[in-house]
């Protein structure tokens, strides 16, 4: 059976939100009306949240720590869970869905950085838009080859984690966004 790309990001919605938050076993209807249920616009922002957080983890970088000794790199983070945000939601826009990136850059902001400061938060989101836009804009062939890895990655890992007969587990595609994580913070250590 074929499945739809709403129905695999719904699909992967729940199966981010069961590894980061386990919870008591759901009967199929739950599942089936918890997936029915799911706004595709949460489900992204939600999917590019855990994704970054996961990459930071691959990358060992130390966000508390950098909040003290290197601003900037929490900027880079937003940036990157902006970034994964919108290649999860191009396909969408095929369907006629519009992203929201205003609303993305404030969840994705609280959910990487929950209990900073609501000045602190704005400031790391400003930053973080604006290397966004920075990279989006670039013509240069590093940015245009980086924008395409992280757009295929991003889809081998909506793949691996919803598809059995992919090749690759998400498991395995996991560390290639901390790779990826860590050529983005290396780039603009570097500015």
């Amino acid at each position: 059976m074929e499945i739809t790309y709403i129905e695999r990001l719904k699909l992967l919605h729940q199966l981010c939100q069961v590894e980061t938050t386990p919870v008591a076993e759901r009967s199929e209807e739950e599942t089936k009306a918890g997936l029915a249920n799911v706004d595709v616009e949460a489900a992204a922002f939600y999917i590019a949240s855990f994704i970054t957080f996961r990459a930071i983890q691959a990358a060992g970088r130390h966000p508390a720590e950098e909040l003290q000794n290197d601003f900037d790199m929490l900027g880079v983070y937003q940036c990157f869970g902006l970034m994964v945000y919108a290649f999860l939601f191009m396909p969408l826009t095929q369907e006629g869905y519009e992203p929201d990136y205003g609303q993305a850059q404030v969840t994705i902001g609280k959910t990487l950085f929950d209990g900073i400061a609501p000045e602190v938060l704005a400031e790391i989101i400003e930053s973080g838009f604006h290397k966004f836009k920075l990279i989006a804009e670039a013509d240069a062939e590093h940015w245009l080859e980086y924008r395409e890895n992280l757009d295929k990655v991003t889809i081998s890992y909506m793949i691996a984690a919803t598809d059995d007969e992919s090749p690759h587990t998400a498991a395995e595609v996991l560390p290639l966004f901390g790779q990826l994580l860590s050529q983005l913070c290396e780039a603009f250590s570097a500015i």
